[in-house]
């Protein structure tokens, strides 16, 4: 059993090969995340999801309140790749990519950077009150304060236009929403990556609890290598294990765990321990490794060997292989393959039929049009099912970009091939941009 410590955690700072991995991802991925709302795309902004006018624009691509299909396939894929993670080589989301251990890190740089290394914030934190504690608390805590407000800044601006949002932003002109949803972020960003830390990964976040239904004795885990290090003891004695219980591992350790004590749910894959033990062993000249990414059965030498290709041959693996190729392949088919456009139809129930001057039956239909590109559409309009009918009216229509038209359609048929009662007939809504894209939609003619 592991407990938590009430104490601040202050972790060493370690080097190694998964650190750099680490701090390449910390900072990938808030480049991406800080930098989409200003980049442009066809004159504007590249990803801006306009809720007011229920459009969301990402790069290229448009997408209407229709094409929620495509955000819970999202979700699903999300899920799927978490899973499939995780049975493969356990919470390395967590320990690289997680927001909260993403923000965690780059606030636990701010503080090395105002108030020094660990030794350092802890005998800072020990010590009493003075101006200079005070001061150099304040300039800690205000720069992570403003790079909050920078986080809660730039969620706005996926949904408000980053530009415009900066101008009234520094006219102190933004709206109620705005102000509620900036302050609301930075305010969470703050309190979880500046005060709660490490404890929301053991008390607040759910998956930590249920990822070992996701684990198996195949899956890759961060591990201590009992047989090799223990008895635990000085190098200089021959009767020890590798392990001199310098206890550099749980310096390092974001969430102060001693992972030679085994698998523990408070563990988030980071390998700073890894990072930290090589170090040493390599110090000592012994092999690294005493700590490293192996399952069980490769621990217990069930399964010898190491790597990721023996662990994929196993059901759960498969299914969520299968599971999420399936779900990205129909989705990603499904939308390279939807048109740039939209019809509803709706016949006029008001007039059933009426004749004519030159005695030819006809209906009144009601079609709208919806261009979800942001390309202006010429469109051609015709009708099919019945011979010889046509359009009384011109079936040509420019449809402007990212709009909503209706137009009212006339459809005739000759008597004598419209008898009483309803008759299936199609429209037909051809593009003209040499796309080749056509759309067609059932209604019905009521005959005499």
């Amino acid at each position: 059993m592991s407990t938590v410590s009430t104490i601040k955690i202050h972790p060493r700072l370690t080097s190694g090969r998964f650190n750099t991995v680490r701090v390449a991802l910390v900072i990938l991925t808030q480049l991406v995340y800080l930098s989409l709302p200003w980049l442009r795309w066809d004159g504007r902004q590249a990803v801006l999801f306009d809720v007011d006018n229920h459009r969301f624009h990402v790069f290229g691509a448009q997408f209407l309140p229709q094409d929620f299909v495509y955000l819970a396939a999202l979700l699903m894929v999300c899920a799927l790749g978490l899973f499939l993670w995780t049975a493969l080589a356990g919470r390395l989301w967590c320990g690289y990519a997680c927001p909260q251990t993403v923000y965690t890190e780059i606030m636990i740089w701010i503080e090395r950077l105002t108030l020094g290394d660990h030794k350092a914030r802890r005998r800072l934190q020990q010590a009493p009150l003075s101006a200079a504690k005070a001061a150099r608390l304040a300039l800690s805590h205000g720069l992570m304060l403003l790079f909050s407000l920078w986080t809660g800044f730039t969620l706005a601006a996926y949904f408000s236009p980053a530009n415009d949002l900066a101008i009234r932003a520094a006219h102190l002109a933004l709206g109620p929403w705005e102000s509620f949803w900036i302050l609301f972020y930075a305010g969470f960003t703050y309190l979880l990556a500046t005060h709660l830390r490490e404890k929301v990964c053991t008390h607040m976040c759910p998956y930590a609890r249920f990822q070992g239904a996701m684990f198996d004795a195949d899956t890759l885990i961060i591990s201590y290598d009992t047989k090799r290090g223990e008895p635990r003891g000085k190098q200089v004695d021959k009767q020890a294990g590798h392990c001199i219980d310098c206890g550099i591992c749980v310096q390092v350790c974001p969430t102060g765990i001693d992972i030679r004590n085994g698998l523990q749910y408070e563990c988030i894959g980071c390998a700073a321990c890894i990072d930290a033990c090589d170090q040493v062993m390599e110090q000592l000249q012994a092999p690294r490794g005493l700590i490293r990414y192996t399952s069980e059965n490769q621990l217990n030498s069930a399964r010898p060997g190491s790597g990721f290709g023996q662990h994929w041959l196993r059901p759960r693996v498969l299914v969520y292989s299968a599971l999420l190729l399936t779900i990205l392949g129909l989705s990603i088919g499904s939308f390279l393959n939807r048109s740039p456009y939209r019809v509803d139809v709706l016949r006029d129930r008001a007039a059933l039929v009426r004749e004519n001057a030159e005695g030819w039956l006809e209906n009144s239909y009601s079609m709208r049009l919806m261009n979800n590109s942001d390309r202006t559409q010429q469109l051609q309009v015709s009708v099919e099912g019945l011979p010889g009918i046509r359009l009384a009216n011109a079936g040509l229509v420019q449809l402007p970009p990212s709009q909503v038209q209706t137009i009212g359609l006339s459809v005739q048929v000759p008597p004598e091939h419209a008898g009483k009662g309803a008759h299936d007939i199609r429209f037909l809504i051809r593009a003209l941009d040499g796309s080749g894209h056509v759309l067609s939609e059932s209604s019905r003619f009521i005959g005499e």
